[in-house]
Order: structure tokens, then C-alpha cells, then sequence
């Protein structure tokens, strides 16, 4: 079944070379028919204006990610829209099967899994979130699951792998601002789900999401500044109700991952103090603000513009090619035509030893995987692999095939 057209959607703030892979990833996708809306600082913007790539683009250089992504969604012609950060890679998979799920007229919202930067583990996989923004894990089936939630409950999906219905969307007034960055997802999923309708698990909808640093947080993920989650918590107070215990919960889980990050030494005593004082005084300053009248969150105008799909996006041959680390760079070579051929191409050196996996998309337009030869490739599974070459060449063919083509005639060494 052909997937619905589509509008993705991705925000991108001072990160101009991971906004320029993800796009790279983007334009590799089998969906046929979607557009592309990047909404991003004028330095970003500048560099996809010279990349010719056929999309839209608005200029947008504020720390916000919700007000951001509104602008995406005003200009989205689709009857679905996709949401992608900008240091993320989807799998050529992803869009389409995300998205799949809306031909069921009851479906208003979809998410899928999230692997952490290294392609090793799941950074994300299913949850509910609770009025009280909490999340509770739950094993989702394979394939497609549908779930109906309320205004108390809902399904949790991620702002950097989730699609919703748009007309859904515009009509329930967007992201809320009032979220700069944290719990604007658990606002949208509440508040979605409490006029109905159905949100899609879609397990095989994959990206790999890498944590990139931001004005909030170094590239260890040892954040910088918390005031906004604090400004986020009063503000998912105000309108959810959100009790007293549970605020001091969320606080309690701040301190927690703050000095998990001391205990690694990214973080000194002083940092802790100094952020958590940043969390109260948001926490303070908002309820403040909260504490007056507030304009009521009103449905989006979109702007009418014609449905421009990026050019190329269909389905392709994949190619797998695998080596020994000594071979990387003549494989590399071999990969690089190949992509320029429009095959998807993920290149596997192993070297001795049994150093775990890492599986990541390169700016080039191929997937790259390197390890040991009897290292793990997933965490989760036997942590050393004693397969000979051919049967660990098999066997990795057969677990990214699930999310991208690699037919046999296109294995080799």
C-alpha cells in the first residue's frame, strides 16, 4: 500500500553539519511522495539555500523548539506531518512506515523507536506519559499497535520520530511555546489525545538520534543551563494539573541525573548547585506568570502553499559491503560510487578483537559499521560473537535488512 504524502518537518538551530547529514539521510528515503520544511538559523538556512535541494525553508534563530516547529507546520501542505530533530538520521524505512498508519481514518498520532548515537541500543522504544508528565515503559508489539488515550494518559511519542494528522494538529493550536524544549511532546500527546482518536506504535519506524551539543547542553549530555525546565514544569503544572509531590518528584530526578553526571566527573559540585538554583528560579519565575490570565492556545492558520515533494525518494537496491578494517578505505570507494549510483550502502570493517559495534550515517550518504570480529553489534545480545566472517556477514545482512534493502545478490566482500 502506498503511504499518504507527507510534510517532514526539521528544526535545526547552530548545528549546521548535522542538519546537512540529516538531510543527506532524508533524500535517501523510499517514501514517493513527501516534502521537506527546514526551519533553522540564517547560517543553516544559507547552507541549504546553496545545497539546491528542492524544499521550504524559513529562517527561525531562537532557542524554542515549539515555536519553531509551528512555523514548520504552517507551512506543511500534507495531510500528515513528520517531525525529525536535526541531529538525527532516519533509516530509508522510516517515513513510510511511520506514516502508513493514517490511512486508518481513527489515527491522529504515530511514533516510532529511537536508536542512541552509537546504532548499538534503544535510546526509545514505547511508553505512556501521565498527566503528571511521567513516562511508564510498556513492550510494544512488532509491526503496528494502535492505543487509545485521555487528557489523563496518553501515548508518549518523541519530538525527533513522530508524525501526527495535521489537521489534528493545527486544530488544537500546535506546540504551546510556553515549552521551549521539555515536556512540549507530553503537552501535545495530552492534550491530542483528549478529543479522541488513536496513536500508532510503529516499532520498524527507525532513526538514530546522536544527542548533539546545544545552548542547553555539551556534547557529553552534561547539560549547561536547566532554568527552562523549570520554566517547562510550572507550566505543565498550571495546565495539568500537575500535583505537588509530583513536582517535587520531577525536581528530585533532576538532582538525580545532575549528579550522575558528577560521578563521571563531567560535572563539578559547584555546576550542580548553580543548575539546580537555575531549575527553581524557572520554577519560580513561571508560576509567577502562570499565575495571571493567559491567552488560550488558539488552532494554527496554515499558510496555503503548494506541496513541493523533494525530488529522487523512492524505493532503491541496497548494497552490503563487508571487510576487514585494512580494507575500510577500498570499501569506502566502492560505497561512494554506489551512493552516487543511488543504492543504500552500509559498509562493515571489522578488525581483530572484541571491541563492541558502532553503526553510524556518515555526510557521504552511506551507513558505516566497525568492531571487533567477535564484538557485539547490539547490546542486549550475547556480548562476544564466535561466528566465522561468513556467518557474521549473514547474520548482520539479516538484522539491518529489516530496516533497509540489502538483497543477496548485493552481499559482498
Amino acid at each position: 500500500m502506498t503511504p499518504p504524502p507527507a510534510s517532514l518537518i526539521i528544526v535545526s538551530r547552530h548545528r549546521k553539519a548535522a542538519l546537512m547529514r540529516a538531510l543527506v539521510a532524508v533524500a535517501q528515503m523510499d517514501h514517493p511522495s513527501f516534502e521537506v520544511i527546514v526551519v533553522a538559523d540564517p547560517e543553516a538556512a544559507c547552507a541549504v539555500r546553496e545545497s539546491g535541494l528542492r524544499l521550504k525553508l524559513a529562517e527561525f534563530d531562537q532557542p524554542n523548539i515549539s515555536a519553531a516547529r509551528n512555523i514548520g507546520l504552517a507551512l506543511a501542505s500534507a495531510p500528515v506531518v513528520a517531525f525529525l530533530d536535526d541531529d538525527a538520521v532516519p533509516e530509508p524505512t522510516w517515513l513510510s512506515r511511520l506514516v502508513a498508519p493514517f490511512a486508518d481514518p481513527r489515527v491522529t498520532a504515530a511514533g516510532g523507536f529511537v536508536l542512541g548515537r552509537s546504532g548499538l541500543s534503544w535510546q526509545w522504544r514505547a511508553a505512556w506519559v501521565d498527566g503528571d508528565g511521567f513516562d511508564t515503559a510498556f513492550d510494544a508489539p512488532p509491526g503496528v499497535s494502535l492505543h487509545q488515550g485521555c487528557g489523563e494518559r496518553a501515548i508518549k511519542t518523541q519530538g525527533t520520530n513522530c508524525a501526527f494528522r495535521r489537521d489534528d494538529l493545527l486544530a488544537i493550536g500546535g506546540f504551546d511555546p510556553g515549552f521551549a524544549f521539555y515536556l512540549d511532546e507530553a503537552d501535545v500527546n495530552l492534550r491530542l489525545a483528549s478529543k479522541g482518536g488513536l496513536t500508532a506504535v510503529v516499532s520498524e519506524a527507525v532513526v538514530h538520534h546522536g544527542y548533539a551539543a546545544s545552548a542547553r547542553r555539551r556534547a557529553d549530555r552534561a547539560p549547561t543551563d536547566i532554568t527552562q525546565i523549570g520554566h517547562s514544569l510550572a507550566r505543565f503544572t498550571a495546565r495539568h494539573g500537575l500535583k505537588t509531590t509530583a513536582l517535587e518528584r520531577h525536581i528530585s530526578g533532576q538532582r538525580a541525573r545532575l549528579l550522575q553526571h558528577m560521578l563521571t566527573g563531567a560535572l563539578e559540585p559547584r555546576d550542580v548547585r548553580n543548575l539546580m538554583a537555575g531549575l527553581e528560579n524557572g520554577i519560580a519565575s513561571a508560576q509567577v506568570a502562570e499565575a495571571r490570565p493567559q491567552r488560550r492556545l488558539t488552532a494554527i492558520t496554515p499558510t496555503i502553499l503548494p506541496f513541493i515533494a523533494l525530488p529522487g525518494t523512492r524505493p532503491r537496491t541496497g548494497r552490503f559491503l563487508f571487510g576487514t578494517a585494512s580494507e575500510r578505505e577500498e570499501l569506502q570507494a566502492v560505497a561512494r560510487d554506489a551512493v552516487a549510483q543511488g543504492e543504500i550502502v552500509t559498509v562493515i570493517t571489522l578488525s581483530r578483537g572484541l571491541r563492541p559495534h558502532r553503526h553510524t550515517f556518515n555526510a557521504a550518504g552511506w551507513w558505516e559499521q566497525s568492531g571487533g570480529r567477535f564484538g557485539r553489534s547490539f547490546r542486549g545480545v550475547t556480548r562476544f560473537n564466535w561466528q566465522n566472517a561468513d556467518a557474521r556477514r549473514a547474520e548482520e545482512a539479516a538484522r539491518l535488512s529489516h530496516y533497509r534493502s540489502l538483497e543477496p545478490k548485493n552481499l559482498e566482500n
